[in-house]
């Protein structure tokens, strides 16, 4: 299989192009932006082939298999275009998208086979997962999203953060914009809406803990990441998955299968 990585300068980048040279894949191209200090520069990261930083744009071949993006949302428009011009399925784990931006991803996917994941994370799928649940059979309680990250991180909330409130509001039949979801600042809490608290500090990788609460109980589902090869493995992962696809939207727990999981689990209890 053969995959580019875009944003392949960036600390995530170097984290894919390490996990598939571990895992013996190739990446057959590093891109990075025409203004990047990289550009033309050797990746040192995959020592054992000639690999060096390159503009998606001077990409004229359409054997790539699979593009894996970890650039940023500005750049979104150009890197989609980019893998329906190769004819490449799209791994796009960018965070702090726009609904404009989210409205491109679902064009993109009538022609190649996209996978949106704001974090790649399995672990963080699953309590998604957990969440709607939760929600779904605590209607009545209130929720809290606490998430941390380290202090280079640019939107706020995280990606992740408003894909937990958007399943926390799917398990109780709601959409998310009508939830009052928000950092949460001096004044009261509203009934039935989603709060979030933000940290920015040092060199946390990602945490996250979803807070249901009722009066005389409250229930707490955390997930924390020690380990940023998390999030390489699971997009690689991803990938290999996405590339036996036909074009369509996918998200991680359609890789997982998660929906059947849970159906196989109900059907035995």
């Amino acid at each position: 299989m053969k995959i580019a990585v875009i944003g392949a300068s960036g600390r995530m980048g170097k984290a894919v192009i390490d996990e598939l040279a571990q895992q013996q894949l190739t990446c057959v191209a590093a891109i990075v932006g025409d203004q990047s200090a990289s550009l033309g520069q050797r990746v040192t990261t995959a020592p054992e082939q000639a690999l060096f930083y390159t503009s998606g744009d001077e990409l004229t071949t359409a054997d790539i298999d699979v593009v894996i993006d970890f650039s940023l949302p500005e750049a979104l428009a150009h890197n989609l275009t980019l893998a329906e011009r190769l004819g490449a399925a799209m791994v796009v784990c960018t965070t702090g998208l726009e609904t404009e931006q989210q409205q491109l991803l679902q064009r993109a996917a009538t022609s190649i086979p996209l996978l949106y994941a704001a974090n790649t994370s399995v672990g963080i799928c699953v309590l998604e997962q957990l969440v709607a649940v939760a929600s779904a059979a605590m209607p009545a309680t209130d929720i809290e999203i606490l998430e941390a990250h380290h202090s280079a991180k640019r939107d706020a909330p995280s990606g992740t953060a408003l894909a937990l409130a958007q399943a926390a509001a799917g398990g109780r039949g709601q959409d998310l914009a009508a939830c009052d979801a928000q950092i949460r600042g001096p004044s009261a809490r509203r009934p039935g809406s989603i709060g979030f608290a933000v940290q920015r500090a040092a060199d946390i990788i990602g945490e996250h803990s979803v807070l249901m609460a009722q009066p005389g109980e409250r229930l707490e589902l955390n997930h924390r990441v020690s380990d940023r090869r998390v999030f390489a493995r699971g997009a690689v992962q991803a990938a290999q998955w996405l590339a036996q696809q036909p074009a369509g939207y996918y998200q991680m727990r359609d890789m997982l299968d998660l929906n059947a999981v849970l159906k196989q689990l109900l059907a035995e209890i």
